[in-house]
């Protein structure tokens, strides 16, 4: 077997240390050698060159157990973040999350939609002096990914889908204009279902079911995300439930979408909230508005499972108000509902993190990263 070149011994070195350093809270230079069998030199030279790239930072010295107390070394999420955005109808959102993602800054600014470059450009100042502020408290912005209401085309450079925000067509040369940043786009059902991946290292097969106004869905298999090959894989939200039923924004009728939205649940001048607040006094009314409203999203899961009949995760703005109960009861629903297929068969919320689509954005961009330097 021929050796490696020095130079591929190296960084494979490099990658591996870094790699042990990020999956571990803290590592002395002993247990690395223990653990990755490097020599304390090749140790101590990597160790340097990482600290002094900040990418690790030397932790508290360690209890001794006789001698001279170890230096512990920790890897520092800090030195690298990635900013998501996403733009609603009344607002812009914004986060930036470190390597580990978590949410380190947050902003909000009022701003109605317009699909026109003023807007675009404004959108842009904003992000900019909002990634200036992020890198002067934490690390340099890696990128900048839009959460999109719509398909995504499969080079990601334009909207194929954009009837929410009307805007079919629109490109991310256009949305990017005054950004000097790299940026991607990524819809938003999928960006949420990249969150749940990360937070749960356990997920493999499942179907993400989000419950937002605009409910969506995204499709994970093997532990990745599938979108497909016109990147529009989980998107049930479209799926006839009602034949000939409620008009949807799509242009067909009797969509999962009108029947599923939590938008449906509250009566005239009630908000969502409302309804759930109202619900839980155990009004009489609301709770028939509620069984109806579990019926077709059960009704909406069983379609979906009957192509695909894996573990099915909950999310979204309606999911906030879903109670173990709830859960429990959607899932009775479900097998009520379904002829086979359910024996191995789980049904939970989602990890629902406030911003989850937002922050699942920006993690494209950490993953990135971080396969380039953990070698994973």
């Amino acid at each position: 077997m021929k050796a490696m070149p020095s130079a591929a011994v190296k960084t494979h070195n490099r990658i591996a240390m870094t790699q042990y350093l990020y999956t571990h809270d803290h590592a002395t230079k002993q247990e690395i050698e223990r653990e990755l069998g490097l020599s304390l030199p090749t140790i101590t030279q990597n160790l340097r060159a990482l600290e002094s790239e900040h990418v690790i930072r030397q932790g508290p010295l360690l209890a001794s157990t006789g001698g001279r107390k170890a230096r512990g070394y920790d890897f520092n999420p800090d030195h690298r973040t990635a900013i998501g955005v996403v733009m609603k109808h009344n607002e812009v959102r914004m986060c930036a999350v470190d390597l580990r993602g978590n949410v380190v800054e947050r902003l909000n600014r009022t701003l109605p939609y317009r699909n026109a470059n003023v807007y675009y450009q404004r959108v842009g100042d904003i992000v900019e002096n909002f990634a200036t502020d992020v890198e002067a408290r934490h690390g340099g912005v890696l990128g900048v990914a839009f959460a999109i209401q719509g398909i995504v085309s499969p080079d990601g450079r334009t909207i194929t889908f954009g009837n929410i925000m009307r805007n079919t067509g629109l490109t991310l040369d256009a949305i990017a204009q005054s950004i000097h940043r790299p940026c991607m786009m990524i819809h938003d059902s999928d960006a949420s279902a990249m969150a749940e991946l990360w937070f749960d290292k356990t997920l493999t097969d499942a179907v993400c079911v989000y419950l937002e106004r605009r409910p969506g869905g995204a499709v994970i298999v093997g532990g990745r995300l599938y979108q497909g090959p016109n990147m529009c894989n989980g998107a049930i939200e479209h799926m006839t439930l009602v034949p000939g039923g409620r008009e949807c924004y799509c242009g067909q009728r009797g969509c999962m979408d009108t029947y599923c939205s939590p938008e449906s649940l509250p009566e005239d001048y009630e908000s969502i909230p409302g309804f759930f607040s109202v619900l839980e006094q155990g009004e009489r009314h609301h709770r028939e508005r509620m069984d109806e409203w579990l019926d077709y999203v059960a009704q909406a899961i069983v379609n979906v499972r009957s192509v695909i009949a894996g573990d099915v995760i909950i999310g979204g703005e309606a999911a906030q108000y879903l109670e173990d109960d709830d859960i429990d009861d959607l899932k009775r629903r479900v097998v009520e509902r379904t002829p086979f297929g359910t024996e191995r068969f789980t049904l939970r919320r989602s990890y629902c993190a406030e911003d989850q689509n937002i922050i699942g954005a920006a993690l494209r961009y950490v993953e990135t990263y971080l396969s380039e330097i953990c070698g994973a």
